[in-house]
């Protein structure tokens, strides 16, 4: 089993480069540090209920955003938590797949749904006592692999979930810090 799974590394491309990354990460901690990012650059800000954010600095890849109608919006387009989900259900999915081939594990197909659940009663300040926040988020994980059993399966979604970034994040809470820069003109 121990020269099986030696094999199964030595033959995977996610171990391979994490191989790389371990030692320049080990030599260089610096390096390990990145930072993602978004931003909107507010255009037509007569339309409250619509913008654009770009994604990733480098590539600025634009997405039309939109407001939940539960909030007073047209709900045409993705909304902030239609982007919460998402991020979660690509980042859960994408962890399930590196460590499956890590450990040799042949997917056939994989279905990730991310869903949060909102009282937006606290946000539209009918109730102060709800708070603005997303007060439960929930993964559905669909796996079908080849030559595997349901122990290993379970390892997979159990490393996911140790290893996901954005999982993490949202489950544990990360604080926020804001600079704000003001400017008046007549």
């Amino acid at each position: 089993m121990q020269s099986q799974l030696k094999s199964i590394k030595n033959s995977s491309l996610v171990h391979q480069r994490h191989l790389i990354l371990h030692e320049k990460y080990q030599k260089y901690p610096v390096t390990a540090w990145i930072t993602d990012s978004a931003e909107v650059i507010g255009i037509n800000l007569q339309d409250p209920f619509r913008t654009t954010v770009s994604i990733n600095d480098t590539m600025k890849i634009p997405f039309k955003i939109g407001v939940h109608k539960a909030v007073g919006g047209d709900h045409d387009f993705p909304n902030a938590g239609d982007l919460l989900c998402a991020s979660l259900a690509s980042c859960f999915e994408s962890t399930i797949r590196m460590i499956s081939n890590k450990l040799g594990v042949e997917l056939i197909e994989t279905k990730i749904r991310a869903n949060a659940q909102v009282d937006v009663r606290g946000t539209l300040m009918i109730d102060k006592s709800i708070p603005v926040e997303f007060q439960s988020m929930h993964i559905d994980a669909l796996l079908i692999a080849k030559n595997t059993n349901k122990k290993l399966l379970s390892t997979l979604i159990k490393g996911a979930k140790n290893s996901c970034i954005v999982y993490q994040t949202v489950k544990k809470g990360t604080p926020i810090t804001l600079n704000a820069d003001f400017r008046i003109t007549n």
